[in-house]
């Protein structure tokens, strides 16, 4: 009896060492438990995080093709627009050089219709004649020589 009781105590020992890691190993597996489910909603979270990420990026990103299109449209007809200016300018120009040309053809012709350039034509034919003259009588007065 004193044996089977001995053993009885050993085997009341050993099941409360066994039931105390159990226990622990129940522990430990929900703590486990726990520890997974914080990391995979952490996960989750970060895959929720990186696809909102993703997702804005994507926006930004067409956001700023939408505003370039719009600045290259803009520029595309400031420069139309401009090349158009600048074809009207020379034309305007042309147009009055010509004016100017002709008013310059027309005060001279009125110039030479008035009486002072008459006489001023007149006075300067009579002295190139005068000169050919004197040129004629020196060049017999040097042949003489």
């Amino acid at each position: 009896i004193a044996r089977l009781h001995e053993e009885n105590e050993k085997l009341k020992t050993r099941l409360k060492t066994i039931e105390l890691q159990a226990t622990n190993a129940l522990d430990e597996k929900s703590k486990l438990e726990k520890a997974l489910q914080t990391i995979q909603i952490a996960q989750g979270d970060q895959k929720f995080n990186t696809t909102q990420d993703v997702t804005e990026l994507e926006n930004t990103m067409a956001n700023l093709k939408c505003q370039f299109e719009k600045t290259l449209q803009d520029n595309t007809a400031s420069q139309k627009s401009l090349e158009e200016n600048l074809v009207s300018t020379k034309h305007d120009l042309l147009k009055v050089q010509d004016q100017l040309a002709l008013a310059e053809k027309e005060l001279e012709k009125k110039f030479q219709q008035t009486a002072a350039y008459r006489n001023m034509k007149e006075i300067l034919s009579k002295k190139n004649d005068q000169i050919k003259e004197l040129r004629k009588k020196l060049s017999k007065y040097e042949t003489d020589d």
